[in-house]
């Protein structure tokens, strides 16, 4: 089969085919978009559907069919790049190519992005076919997929910056999709400057590399911003790694939704609950994670900068955990959900434990995608409801979304022998043989909060008694198979994916580190290894044992005692006040920042230097003096000769009066 591939097609058209096939899908439903505007007919959504299902689909088999290419070397790294499309910069001083390279980490990242983004794909097509710009979704969802791919094939820093950009643009359309609604444009907006922050971050790191690297003598005549060329001049960056780890990270931290910049993510559950699914599983989110993963040769430089990403990783974990016992709305609680796993994989990276942040990053993208699209198919047959308070008894009426989200929830809270288990297991174990004790601690206990946060939300939604009206509940019925599918696809990965991990004390070979650890520094990539296994299989046991424990009283509680949180809420006030207002965050921010910003323009920039100086002194002003000049002119303008022959003796005296001076 793969002779047959590539008698008609090169590797390195292979690869760049897995980028520019969504690209191709985003403009043929962008064209179908702006042909078609107002006129619904059923042709243009099939041949949407089609074409923007079609151009993931093949690029995820694009990549299926590298990877099997790739692992058959058995001599070398498993690896390839295209060499450069074109120059893109070219100056005395620097160039810069547009290139792609499919290596160990890409190839991974490549497969999860087109394959869970196939499949969201796929699922869009039941769940947005009433919507007016079907099309024009079709194409930003297939945009946002091709600036993912370029972002994680890039094969230098610049390249990636411009699948950075990309996917954070489509970010923007996407969340503010029903742009006609004013607050979800505001959620667009929110999402788009948060993501800005981080951007001019990651660009002042980029400034800062360049410096090392003309300063390190690299030849002008290579890319300087090549991966591979910046890791063999990696010792040049030492004295400022500090500075360029913690200027990346600030990148990732707006992109990655981490504290203080993750104000931004539950909003963005204003747009359709397929693009929460798209954010959060396989585009954005993960995009911060790749990046540090991918220049690790930076950061494991700087013991500070890494000291910082594990302890802002284990406050996001524990944060992200606590807003979700209190939230009420079902796409937000993920949101919450997205801000504490992604927590966890820095806190991971903050360690030292790039491979298992990989790993659970890979996992989260499984059981993540499959939560969101199964909130999609309850709201969707609820007619919009995401309120978990009117839910209650849908397993009798939707049992494959039901059992799915069950599947999922299981994967999320770290239960044998779903995939959470073994990477979010991973993330502790290295943490705690490491010698990190509060950080495992702090990570032990947001895995117990974990648990009881998704069986809250599955006991509330999927079981119990119904609490929405009966009408209601009577029409409620299984969603169409083009969103099954997926769900049930997505089921299977979040059950069986963690085996590509499996570490040693459980019988595995830990596929996946050892895959991606020849790209990641050995003294950090594993484990010194000095505790027994015996150690590690009983912190794994107490850990699934919490782990399970909250699970079942999150379910008890709100599938058969409902009243229960209630009567604990009031009991505890001040904290659930504290819980349901976000402690305060967007409070702080619009007091200290956004006020603040709004009295400065438009008491200073618009009424001072906009209205008096620019609009009263420079136009209005200048206009006025000219006006001024006008009236005397032709006031001047008598017609009588005697006058003007005074005017002409005045002026001869001024005349001579000067050249005598």
């Amino acid at each position: 089969m793969l002779e047959l591939i590539y008698r008609h097609i090169s590797l390195q058209a292979l690869i760049w085919a897995v980028v520019f096939l969504p690209l191709l899908g985003a403009a043929f439903n962008g064209a179908i978009s702006v042909l078609t505007a107002g006129k619904e007919r059923a042709l243009y959504k099939q041949w949407t559907a089609f074409i923007g299902c079609l151009a993931p689909i093949l690029s995820f088999l694009a990549v299926l069919t590298l990877f099997f290419t790739l692992i058959g070397f058995e001599a070398g790294t498993p690896s390839a790049i295209t060499g450069p499309l074109f120059k893109w910069i070219v100056s005395s001083d620097f160039m810069i190519d547009v290139g792609l390279k499919v290596d160990q980490l890409s190839l991974v990242m490549a497969l999860m992005v087109s394959g869970v983004g196939a499949l969201i794909h796929i699922y869009s097509a039941g769940y947005m076919w009433n919507d007016e710009g079907f099309a024009r979704y079709f194409a930003e969802l297939n945009l946002f997929l091709f600036f993912m791919l370029l972002l994680v094939l890039a094969d230098n820093l610049v390249l990636m910056f411009v699948g950075w950009e990309g996917v954070g643009l489509c970010s923007y359309l996407l969340i503010g999709y029903w742009f006609d609604d004013p607050a979800k444009a505001k959620a667009g907006t929110k999402a788009f400057i948060i993501n800005r922050i981080g951007d001019v971050c990651f660009l002042g790191a980029i400034f800062l590399i360049f410096g090392v690297m003309k300063a390190s003598g690299a030849d002008s005549a290579v890319d300087i911003f090549n991966f591979e060329t910046m890791g063999r001049y990696s010792g040049y960056f030492l004295p400022i790694s500090t500075a360029i780890s913690l200027l990346l990270f600030s990148g990732a931290v707006a992109k990655s939704a981490q504290i203080p910049l993750h104000v931004w993510l539950p909003d963005a559950m204003a747009g359709p609950t397929p693009v929460s699914a798209l954010i959060h599983a396989a585009t954005m989110v993960t995009a911060g994670v790749y990046m540090i993963v991918r220049l690790n040769f930076i950061f494991v430089l700087s013991p500070f900068a890494l000291s910082v990403i594990a302890i802002v990783g284990t406050a996001t974990a524990i944060y992200g955990a606590l807003l979700a016992l209190t939230e009420n709305n079902i796409k937000r609680i993920l949101a919450y959900s997205t801000i504490s796993q992604l927590g966890y994989m820095f806190l991971a990276i903050g360690i030292g434990a790039f491979s298992a942040a990989a790993f659970h990053m890979i996992i989260h993208s499984f059981f993540k995608a499959l939560l969101f699209l199964c909130a999609g198919s309850v709201i969707f047959a609820l007619g919009g409801e995401e309120d978990i308070r009117k839910m209650g008894g849908l397993k009798d009426r939707m049992p494959v979304t039901a059992w799915t989200f069950m599947i999922a929830a299981i994967a999320l809270a770290g239960i044998f022998p779903a995939s959470g288990f073994f990477s979010k297991d991973a993330i502790l174990w290295q943490a705690y043989e490491r010698g990190h004790t509060l950080i495992w601690v702090i990570g032990f206990l947001g895995a117990g909060l974990s648990s009881f946060y998704i069986f809250r939300l599955a006991g509330s939604v999927f079981f119990g008694e119904p609490n929405s009206e009966v009408e209601v509940y009577k029409k409620v019925s299984e969603s169409p198979i083009s969103m099954v599918v997926p769900m049930m696809l997505l089921a299977t990965l979040s059950a069986l994916g963690g085996l590509v991990g499996v570490s040693e004390i459980f019988g595995g070979s830990n596929h996946l580190g050892l895959w991606i650890g020849d790209l990641i520094q050995d003294e950090i990539s594993r484990a010194p290894g000095n505790t027994s296994q015996g150690a590690h299989l009983i912190l794994t046991v107490i850990t699934m044992l919490w782990s399970a424990h909250f699970s079942i009283l999150g379910w008890l509680i709100y599938a058969q005692k409902r009243d229960w949180p209630d009567r604990i809420s009031r009991k505890f006030s001040p904290v659930y006040k504290v819980l349901v207002n976000k402690f305060y965050v967007n409070e702080i921010y619009d007091l200290v920042i956004i006020r603040p910003v709004i009295w400065f323009s438009r008491n200073i920039l618009w009424k001072v230097f906009d209205k008096t100086l620019i609009d009263g002194v420079a136009v209005e002003g200048s206009s006025r003096v000219i006006g001024v000049i006008g009236l005397l002119a032709s006031a001047a303008q008598s017609g009588l000769l005697q006058h003007y022959l005074l005017y002409f003796l005045i002026g001869a005296v001024v005349v001579v009066a000067c050249l005598a001076l």
